[in-house]
């Protein structure tokens, strides 16, 4: 279950950089929403599931809930996934 969630935390992150370093100027400079709709529905689907996946290993683990709360809130930093991939499970 880690290495999946591993790969979902990757997905997740990298897709959040994506959307809001490309396609968010993409939209605004260049008057151009394709990009936005494009990865915006991927990227929510990644987001619910790395929470849901969070949660399911804070049961599992029984994290304490402040590991919980920076692993949740990493998912709404850019590069906070990569940075708790780091700090957590390698």
């Amino acid at each position: 279950m880690v290495k999946l969630f591993r790969i979902i935390s990757f997905l997740e992150g990298s897709s959040y950089i994506l959307l809001l370093f490309i396609a968010v100027p993409i939209k605004y400079i260049l008057k151009n929403s394709f990009y936005v709709k494009l990865l915006g529905m991927p990227h929510g689907i990644l987001f619910l599931i790395y929470i849901f996946a969070a949660l399911i290993l804070h049961y599992k683990f029984k994290w304490h809930i402040k590991k919980l709360t920076l692993i949740l809130l990493a998912s709404i930093i850019p590069f906070g996934t990569f940075y708790i991939d780091h700090k957590y499970f390698k």
